[in-house]
């Protein structure tokens, strides 16, 4: 790989390579060029200018033709033949073009917020549809809890004990049933049930939350919050420890609001909703997450199931699942625009409908009333609910704490909130983020309060110890580290690790960005000593426009000495979204100039680079 490398070197200027300094003084260093800053005669940009526009990204929704047919009902030759999805079928003010010689008919539509609420472009349907979507197949089924008959009750199992108090071997079978009818001794308030294993070998561990703070200030467009998290009793027998630059896994719950009002609009009676009951599916891994595709039997309750195994909100609504709906709305109306969604003629429509705003499962249910679908067939169509990441934001083999006479070991993350679009209150909070906003604020409420002993909890696992940003680290060698937003956390715990060391102190360097470093700027005065040698903050806030992408190509000089020293190492973490493409454009920028290299070279050079971990990114 180094070859391919030296080959597309070799091309060009020798002398465009810098040499690797003799003594660390004359490393490059963070540099405020005349590119960094505007000049004195460049009038700054009013703020009633608009900022400069970030490039638009693409989402992939798809990769390949099984999750096609998984999300439309059809095969993508079906698709292509329905729809091409290059809005031909629209005329001028976007409306649907009827197709000659078919009969349309009006509808009455739905007169609710949740209805308007989903922008459908629907004003006549075709009398006669064609490939509507099967009713999807019931894969999970609740049942009520009977003791079978070749089960004894506990006074008689007592008494099939031998006179010596040793059990039988009929016994010991009779003990085991029991035991399968019965809930786990698990308080799921605060963890899953343990058949959500969600990364085996690892199981779902409490961890307690030993403090938790807003790391933003007032007026931040988005709020992120610190948390130190009390690992101390963690199992030490998944053979994993904790490494600087990974990711725990967080089995984040569905808002408990949120489950309530599903119980309320499925009319599930309040004495059903806790008790015990049997599950079972025919096939998949759901109710886990990474489970083994087979059938299951276990005893759990419906609060359970809605609230750590199903996701009510973060998908584009399926075919599938207004089928399902479909299938059991009463109302006639609702019916015809349900299956209308679900048919071949209404391909465009569902289209434009999945790649909007992502739809709550409670917002479907309020736009169309009258659908009220078992439970169990709702869990079979629903996406499972998944565990999230996040990077440690500490080096945590350093992180001890002396409390109440004891050793705690502590690990630190940072979580930013993010938000979508809600049809009653104008945005809302995502699954993880918003889990974890909850936490903190029921945290520090506790605190104002006075509380000493505050049980807070994150139900947590090691996750990801092996992911890039962990591998790649290295105890020596020069380092950038590239990121905007909470994707700086992670490079806080390399920085302490690094300037620990006397002989790493000038080789590791950070740029930081942010739109406003008086309430953007995460973790100001916590990364260790020499923070103001080390670390760079740009600030894109409106009136200025100045983006991380910017100062990489303002840094050339630093960038291109790194890539090319002996383990010198790049990395990049934040969002793909403007930040992740727009400093991948700016490094191949940095090698056009400084290697003399033709785009497409660059661009190779940088994969190569990434091949033999010099380059390593990690976007979302």
């Amino acid at each position: 790989m180094a070859a391919q490398v030296d080959r597309i070197m070799a091309q060009h200027s020798a002398n465009s390579i810098p040499e690797e300094p003799q003594v660390p003084s004359i490393a490059p260093s963070l540099t405020y060029s005349e590119s960094s800053e505007p000049s004195e005669n460049e009038e700054p940009r009013q703020s009633d200018e608009q900022p400069r526009r970030r490039r638009a990204s693409t989402v992939l929704i798809v990769k390949s033709p099984a999750d096609i047919q998984r999300i439309t009902g059809e095969t993508t030759t079906q698709l292509v033949q329905r729809c091409c999805g290059g809005g031909c079928c629209l005329t001028s003010d976007g409306k649907r073009v009827k197709k000659q010689g078919i009969e349309y008919e009006r509808v009455n539509l739905p007169d609710n917020d949740a209805y308007r609420a989903l922008n459908l472009k629907i004003e006549e349907v075709p009398t006669v549809l064609n490939n509507i979507l099967d009713l999807p197949e019931q894969v999970a089924f609740l049942q009520p809890l009977r003791r079978p008959s070749n089960v004894p009750s506990p006074t008689e199992s007592t008494a099939a004990l031998n006179i010596d108090g040793n059990a039988t071997s009929a016994t010991i079978d009779i003990e085991k049933s029991i035991q399968k009818l019965s809930l786990e001794d698990l308080d799921t308030k605060i963890q899953p049930p343990s058949f959500v294993q969600p990364h085996p070998p690892f199981h779902v561990f409490p961890a307690r939350i030993h403090t938790a703070r807003e790391l933003t200030g007032q007026g931040a467009e988005k709020r992120t919050f610190h948390f130190d998290i009390d690992v101390t009793n963690y199992p030490e027998d998944e053979g994993v420890d904790f490494k600087v630059g990974g990711a725990i896994g967080v089995s984040a719950p569905n808002d408990e609001s949120m489950v309530e009002e599903l119980f309320d609009l499925l009319l599930i009676p309040r004495f059903l909703r806790d008790k015990p009951v049997l599950l079972r599916t025919t096939k998949g891994r759901w109710p886990t997450v990474w489970g083994e595709d087979q059938a299951r039997e276990l005893v759990t309750t419906r609060r359970d199931l809605l609230t750590w195994c199903s996701d009510i909100q973060s998908y584009p609504p399926t075919k599938p699942l207004l089928r399902v709906l479909a299938e059991h709305a009463t109302n006639e109306d609702e019916r015809k625009i349900l299956f209308f969604l679900c048919s071949a003629e209404g391909q465009g429509v569902f289209c434009d409908f999945r790649t909007g705003p992502h739809i709550t499962v409670a917002q479907l249910l309020h736009a169309f009333p009258s659908a009220r679908p078992p439970l169990d067939l709702l869990l079979s169509v629903l996406q499972p609910l998944m565990p999230r990441f996040y990077s440690l934001s500490n080096d945590p083999h350093e992180s001890y704490l002396r409390r109440d006479g004891k050793q705690h070991r502590l690990i630190e993350i940072a979580v930013t909130v993010h938000t979508a679009t809600d049809w009653r209150t104008g945005e809302r909070n995502g699954v993880g983020s918003g889990f974890f906003q909850r936490q903190a604020l029921k945290y520090i409420e506790a605190q104002k309060r006075g509380e000493k002993d505050i049980d807070v909890y994150i139900p947590m696992f090691k996750g990801l110890m092996a992911n890039p940003l962990a591998k790649q680290f290295v105890s020596d060698g020069p380092m950038l580290l590239i990121g905007a937003g909470v994707g700086i956390a992670p490079f806080r715990g390399f920085v302490q690790r690094r300037l620990k060391t006397a002989n790493c102190a000038n080789k590791v360097w950070v740029l930081q960005g942010c739109r406003d470093s008086l309430v953007d700027e995460l973790y100001s005065g916590e990364w260790g000593v020499h923070e103001d040698e080390v670390k760079r903050v740009v600030e894109s806030r409106r009136g200025q426009g100045r983006y991380v992408q910017e100062e990489v190509k303002a840094q050339a000089d630093l960038v291109w000495y790194i890539i090319n020293s002996v383990d010198g190492r790049v990395f990049v973490c934040g969002s793909s979204k403007g930040m992740g493409e727009g400093v991948e454009q700016a490094l191949i920028e940095v090698a056009m100039e400084k290697g003399n290299l033709e785009h497409d070279e660059a661009k190779q050079f940088w994969e190569l680079k990434r091949e033999v971990g010099q380059y390593i990114a990690e976007t979302w």
